[in-house]
């Protein structure tokens, strides 16, 4: 006798069929199966799973992305002049908690159903709004699609609008995940150098399929694209047939004057306009904007629909009671006031310690970072190395770089108080100087 109950004989039994072990017939009962194969392994068979595939240009890209995040490595770091990060507090954490409960609560169960691949509609609608009223960007909502993030929405551009080989000229000095995302599709990734006007679009590539500028606020040199060069890479773009992708990221920070015209609002037919929360609210909501031509947004949805599906309801349903609820438009009200301190305090800190005079300080109308430049010759990784020995951390103008020399550092202000802005550049200063 084995000492066991019926049942548990007949589970044992169900467990075996289940597993394949055994077969049963209606006169012949239950016997072991036939296998033919081998599927023990002793432990000295030490069996291997498939090769992974070397990928150089991911962990290019990737090592990159690492080094323009810049030194996470150094904990002991006093000063971060970060140009990645806004301003938080506990009062937007606050917001933020509160529709993200009461979004919770109002939601019905058809919510968390499969979703609309251009994005949750009550939160399109509210940016749709958003951009009428403050950026004179007038739209349907089909001709806008959410994203998770800047770096999503320029890889479901390449995947939708270009095809592998195309050329694209992007900024150089400029925004690193962009090139880094097109060229990982495998496109011909050209830098075009930028200048006090902003992008060269004399030098852009004749092949072009896409250009992509950030023409209110340069990434890394911070300079606004004159209005001649607006209407060259418009007239452009309009003559050769080519997408112009305008990441307007930071522009609602502006410290002299209204935030400036659009492209897209110029010449909706040739631009995609891209716009992001990260910056504006927080890098961890990831939800972004494409705003484009009806057709090629629907064509980025059907893409999204097939890769990704779908964005998270959860964070669309918050940032869209945000917003609906008034705490975004408060929260930017907030954050302006405290940029525009932080601002003067670097701008300040900057002339009245030399830096200016010996460094070419750019960028300080609009946005939240600065660029102090220094002569191409200059040991930018020295300095670099040497400031963060010193408790601060700076991140130099080469990581922004795809041909270009030029040598600096990108100066965040959001993340840093006025007392920590005046400390830090003054430490610097006695570095430089």
């Amino acid at each position: 006798m084995v000492g066991v109950s019926r049942s548990t004989i007949q589970i044992v039994y169900e467990e075996l069929f289940s597993r394949g072990y055994t077969v049963t017939s209606r006169r012949g009962g239950t016997r072991v199966s036939d296998w033919t194969c081998m599927t023990n392994f002793t432990k000295d068979d030490n069996p291997q799973g498939p090769v992974t595939p070397e990928l150089p240009l991911l962990n290019d890209a990737v090592g990159h992305l690492h080094s323009w995040f810049r030194g996470k490595e150094y904990r002991n770091v006093e000063i971060d002049f970060s140009p990645h990060e806004p301003y938080l507090d506990a009062h937007f954490q606050k917001n933020w908690r509160q529709s993200f409960l009461q979004a919770s609560a109002e939601t019905d169960l058809a919510s968390w159903a499969y979703g609309n691949a251009y994005g949750f509609v009550p939160l399109r609608e509210q940016i749709q709004r958003y951009l009428s009223l403050e950026r004179g960007i007038h739209v349907h909502i089909d001709q806008i699609i959410l994203t998770s993030g800047a770096q999503h929405s320029i890889d479901l551009i390449a995947q939708a609008l270009l095809t592998e080989g195309d050329t694209v000229s992007v900024e150089d000095p400029g925004f690193p995940a962009a090139w880094m995302a097109m060229k990982y599709r495998r496109m011909n990734v050209v830098p075009v150098p930028v200048d006090e006007y902003g992008l060269q679009v004399e030098h852009l590539h004749p092949q072009s399929k896409l250009a992509f500028v950030t023409p209110s606020h340069q990434c890394a040199v911070g300079v606004i694209m004159s209005e001649p060069r607006r209407q060259q890479l418009l007239h452009m773009a309009a003559q050769q047939q080519f997408w112009i992708v305008e990441d307007d990221y930071d522009s609602e920070f502006r410290y002299r004057g209204d935030p400036l015209p659009t492209l897209f609002s110029q010449q909706p037919q040739n631009t995609l306009y891209m716009m992001s929360f990260s910056k504006m609210v927080a890098p961890g909501i990831r939800i972004s904007a494409i705003i484009g031509p009806t057709e090629a947004i629907r064509q980025l949805a059907q893409v999204h629909e097939l890769t990704y599906r779908h964005l998270p309801i959860m964070e669309q349903l918050t940032l869209a009671h945000f917003i609906e609820h008034g705490h975004f438009m408060r929260h930017m009200r907030r954050v302006r006031n405290v940029y525009r301190r932080r601002h003067e305090a670097m701008t300040k800190a900057i002339l009245s310690t030399g830096l200016g005079e010996r460094f070419t300080l750019s960028g300080v109308e609009t946005g939240l970072h600065m660029l102090l430049e220094a002569e191409d010759s200059f040991d930018e990784e020295a300095v670099t190395i040497q400031a963060l020995e010193q408790g601060i951390r700076v991140y130099p103008l080469s990581m922004y770089c795809l041909e270009s020399n030029r040598k600096g550092w990108v100066l965040g202000f959001a993340k840093v108080d006025e007392v920590a802005i005046i400390e830090g550049i003054y430490r610097l200063a006695e570095m430089l100087l």
